[in-house]
């Protein structure tokens, strides 16, 4: 079972976090369930990109995001080589370090 540690975020976690996580289950359900508030505006239904996530360790693991998911991420606050929306990314066999960037572009912002 792989581990996921959220690097700190000073306001959706600030201490950082440690959890293991299901293989085949989507990143964004595992980090709330586990108490890492991730903006998710749209409810994950991939279309907006509160959710937005970076990546640090692990990336290789993960399968490749689709066209939707790329065209929404041209539009994250703080776009990186090895970014995802946390509602997208399947959480793979391998251990992942995740950060969330410290801005989100939120037309509506709805207190998730």
């Amino acid at each position: 079972m792989p581990k996921i540690i959220v690097l700190p975020h000073q306001e959706r976690c600030p201490e950082g976090m440690v959890f293991d996580a299901e293989s085949g289950t989507v990143l964004i359900d595992e980090a709330l369930a586990h108490g890492v508030k991730i903006e998710h505006a749209c409810e994950k239904a991939c279309a907006c990109t509160t959710c937005h996530v970076v990546v640090r360790e692990g990336f290789d693991s993960l399968e490749e995001s689709d066209e939707l998911e790329d065209d929404l991420l041209d539009k994250a606050w703080g776009l990186e080589p090895d970014s995802r929306l946390s509602c997208q990314l399947i959480v793979g066999d391998e251990d992942l370090v995740i950060e969330i960037p410290r801005y989100t572009i939120n037309q509506v912002s709805e207190n998730h």
